[in-house]
């Protein structure tokens, strides 16, 4: 069986050393934030993910889930972990106080999710999706709603479902044909089929509140191909009324459940929905004045910060993964013998070396390494960013502008780090990796989707390249480089930063270079801008992960513990290793769209 250990003393680190959290006493949630309280969170998490989930890991993916007469049975175990997780209180460890839970800031969230989904990623998303559902009650729920159905979704007695896609719309929502009609007594009626739903159906909990997008047709009665009339809906399982009673089952059923190649112990459903009850969230739509253009629904927003989170929390996934795969990679190189060692054998009394002398080896083992605890610092900063924007702090705005340009480098750039680790997490072991047994071939199984669903990584970038960059007149890049700027400028004196400088500058220039030349020829051509996205998200991931090595090197230098000593051990591989991949994306982003928009 995989092994898993929690990161504990890296989060300690990042949150003690990097972060300095008890600085930050006056943001919202952080009051009571003492480091020791900090500590405590994090190794009984740790050791809930440790003891709890991740024996269910490879049994739960050999399983699988099975559809029965209907309804949906999860693996052998998974009912009664989810039980002892809700009971332990880490499914609403974020969720206010009043509505039953303990009120803690979404950075140590953060923290407990990535445990969970190197753990167990199957099991760890059902309270995931379930803390997004009730986030967006919170946020464009009635009071009813806030009184009778969040506790119990924060409790874990009910679960919640994002549910999106449809057969024939994905990330194009104008083509979407679930539609939701207006009832006297003002609730709807929604028809529709909705696809690929993770947690769709369970034998988890007593309900689940489905967070569904939907048409709402016209006074004819037409739905049409655009995002006007598209609105968030609440649709419960079992209909809740006012008063919180629950009544009948509501019109949603599960037409099957998805044949996956990983996270196999996950409910992916088919759900339809026939004359579904459901209560839309969000002010009603406005029908377009006679001529005028018709634009995204008021009513979308509840979605698109739903979305948001679920896409930091995706992020967080493939951290989750690299970090898992990373582990198991380590070990088994430390455990097998092959070969001897290139400069002479380290142990000649032995009929061949450790595997981890080899430096294609230490190689593997530094990429994993390097993306995964570089990716968990940008996380935990970004997530610290957004309780800044937040706050009544002055630089409360550019905070909020950093996190929202942060989130699909997280998600895009953190998933393919994490499935990258997660087939170097298996190359480690050879021939052995590709079998079952070892359970190490799962993390590539369980990882890839992480590339693919809410909204799949090149669809980030355009986000990134087509909207966030020129959003508010080029604001948030502006930040970004004023950001980066600042920190080369402070650092640059001191010689024992040098290599860092040096990596974190290369990297900046190169991205400078490439906003710039988006900005001259992505208007003229759009192909342009859409040949070059994916190619920037990685500069700027790359870039990013290199402040962050930087940052943590100037904490690391001077101190003698074996943590501090990794930590710029790891920093030196990115600014030799990764960094260098910045100029040669400049120059793709650079190449601009002919040769590719030749492939008829």
């Amino acid at each position: 069986m995989p092994l898993y250990r929690a990161p504990v003393e890296d989060f300690r680190f990042l949150f003690h050393e990097l972060l300095e959290l008890e600085k930050h006493r006056d943001l919202p949630g952080f009051a009571d934030l003492s480091p020791e309280l900090i500590d405590d969170i994090l190794a009984n998490a740790g050791k809930f993910c440790e003891e709890v989930l991740q024996p269910l890991n490879q049994s739960g993916d050999e399983e699988g889930c099975h559809f029965e007469n209907g309804t949906v049975r999860t693996p052998k175990g998974f009912k009664e972990a989810y039980k002892a997780y809700s009971e332990a209180g880490w499914g609403g460890l974020g969720a206010p106080e009043s509505a039953g839970g303990a009120g803690m800031p979404p950075i140590l969230t953060m923290a407990v999710s990535e445990m969970g989904m190197s753990a167990n990623q199957s099991l760890a998303m059902y309270p995931m999706l379930t803390a997004g559902a009730y986030g967006a009650l919170l946020a464009t729920g009635p009071d009813w709603m806030k009184q009778h159905i969040v506790p119990k979704m924060v409790s874990g007695e009910w679960a919640g479902t994002m549910a999106l896609t449809e057969p024939g719309c994905g990330t194009d929502l104008r083509l979407m044909k679930t539609k939701a009609v207006e009832q006297p007594d003002g609730t709807y009626k929604m028809n529709g089929t909705k696809i690929f739903i993770s947690g769709g159906d369970q034998d988890l909990t007593d309900n689940i509140i489905h967070m569904v997008i939907a048409k709402i047709p016209d006074e004819n009665g037409q739905i049409h191909d655009d995002l006007a009339t598209v609105n968030f809906f609440m649709v419960p399982k079992f209909i809740v009324k006012g008063d919180g009673t629950v009544a009948a089952k509501n019109g949603v059923n599960v037409g099957g459940i998805e044949h996956k190649m990983g996270i196999k112990g996950q409910a992916t459903c088919v759900l339809n929905f026939d004359d579904a009850i459901a209560w839309r969230l969000g002010p009603k739509p406005v029908p377009p004045k006679p001529g005028e253009k018709r634009s995204t629904s008021a009513g979308m927003a509840g979605m698109f910060g739903m979305m948001n989170q679920a896409r930091l929390g995706v992020g967080v996934q493939g951290i989750g993964i690299g970090e898992v795969a990373y582990q198991n990679g380590y070990a088994y190189a430390h455990e097998r013998r092959v070969g001897r060692a290139l400069t002479g054998p380290k142990e000649p009394d032995k009929p061949a070396d450790l595997e981890i002398v080899h430096p294609d080896v230490k190689r593997m083992l530094l990429q994993a390494r390097s993306a995964t605890e570089g990716l968990r610092a940008l996380a935990a900063w970004t997530t610290l960013n957004s309780s800044i924007a937040r706050s009544s702090r002055p630089e409360a705005e550019s905070a909020a502008l950093l996190e929202d340009l942060m989130t699909p480098i997280i998600k895009s750039f953190g998933t393919d780090m994490g499935f990258e680790a997660a087939n170097l997490g298996m190359q480690c072991y050879g021939g052995h990796g590709y079998i079952r047994d070892n359970g190490v071939e799962q993390f590539v199984r369980d990882s890839r989707i992480n590339q693919v669903y809410e909204g799949a990584n090149g669809v980030q970038a355009m986000d990134l390249v087509g909207r966030k960059l020129g959003r508010k007149g080029g604001a948030a890049p502006m930040a970004l480089f004023a950001l980066l700027a600042g920190w080369i400028a402070e650092n640059e004196k001191d010689q024992a930063m040098q290599p860092f400088v040096t990596g974190v500058k290369r990297g900046t220039e190169a991205l400078q270079a490439a906003t710039m030349w988006l900005a001259a020829n992505g208007l003229k051509n759009p192909n342009d801008a859409g040949a070059g996205a994916s190619d920037y998200l990685r500069l700027m991931g790359i870039t990013m992960l290199a402040l962050m090595w930087g940052k943590m090197a100037k904490v690391s230098l001077g101190k003698d513990g074996k943590l501090h000593k990794d930590k710029l051990m790891c920093a030196r591989y990115w600014m030799e290793r990764m960094v260098p991949e910045c100029p040669m994306l400049l120059e793709r982003v650079q190449a601009g769209s002919s040769s590719i928009m030749e492939l008829d």
